[in-house]
């Protein structure tokens, strides 16, 4: 990693710093999801920064990749547990995190779980350790509190422009990659009280750039033009796409890229028993003796 790699990390912990407070204060019984992601998004752009991907708004058995469409009316309940995974990008340099809200105050331990694992984790972290080893103390920090850790989910290396940039910090112990010094890493622990796995859903509104080709539609080429300019590699919603298309038009446009490879889909992720998940995740700069926490 190089010196202005390094400055533009910092300079997205900092905006993602004051948006974690606002997203904190946003989160509550009887809030929109569609309020609660667009003020999180807005206050990303106000600090001076850029979404690295939608926000994330999972609820209960739901792990991974809700965030809320045009017309969402769907509102936090007084019970839930909530989780909300936001990102934000300085010149592609990403800081991703998340954190979860037990409102119903029946599942603190599930929470506590997936606390202790990202602290078992990194404590274990540092160049020349093995994935697999902190992959372990995740797992174990887990399975110890009577909970399963999600093992098809993961945390993932992070390059510019690059969300899963190939390398995973597993929840389970397996994995061959050493760590580096200078690697950046999101590391997200993810307890359930179901199976320990997530199935892929039906419901999909986040969407990325894998193939960019010529297409022949013309709003399908000003669309990808437009994804190409804003948003390169990183995720989308298409909910962002309002102000270019009427909400049908969108659906078509993005189906007509997906049908051509161009657009990978984010299908939500749901626990396979429907157990409730609780996530915890900053992001870290991997040096000689340990971490540097960038949340």
């Amino acid at each position: 990693m190089d010196e202005d790699e390094f400055k533009h990390y910092m300079d997205a912990a900092r905006v993602a710093a004051g948006v974690r407070t606002v997203a904190e204060e946003c989160v509550k019984p009887g809030a929109k999801l569609f309020d609660i992601a667009t003020a999180i998004e807005a206050e990303v752009a106000k600090e001076g920064g850029k979404n690295a991907f939608p926000v994330n708004i999972s609820i209960n058995g739901t792990a991974a990749h809700y965030t809320p469409c045009m017309g969402d009316e769907s509102v936090v309940g007084e019970k839930d547990v909530v989780k909300i995974d936001f990102g934000v990008h300085v010149e592609g340099c990403i800081i991703d995190q998340a954190f979860t809200v037990d409102f119903g105050g029946e599942h603190g331990k599930l929470v506590e779980a997936a606390d202790a694992a990202l602290a078992d984790g990194l404590a274990v972290m540092k160049a020349g350790v093995s994935v697999k080893e902190v992959g372990a103390a995740i797992q174990n920090a887990i399975t110890s509190r009577g909970f399963k850790p999600i093992e098809n989910l993961g945390g993932h290396s992070l390059e510019p422009y690059i969300l899963h940039a190939g390398e995973e910090i597993p929840n389970t112990a397996r994995g061959s990659y050493v760590l580096q010094e200078g690697d950046a890493f999101a590391i997200e622990p993810f307890a359930t009280t179901g199976a320990g796995r997530v199935d892929e859903g039906t419901y999909c509104e986040i969407h990325s750039l894998v193939n960019p080709k010529p297409v022949r539609l013309p709003q399908s080429r000003r669309v990808l033009e437009h994804i190409l300019e804003e948003y390169r590699t990183l995720p989308f919603a298409k909910r962002w796409l309002a102000e270019m298309l009427s909400t049908s038009s969108i659906e078509l446009v993005v189906n007509d890229l997906v049908r051509q490879g161009i657009l990978h889909s984010y299908g939500v992720l749901k626990e396979v028993n429907n157990g409730f998940v609780a996530q915890s995740e900053v992001t870290v700069i991997v040096e000689k003796g340990g971490v540097k926490n960038l949340c």
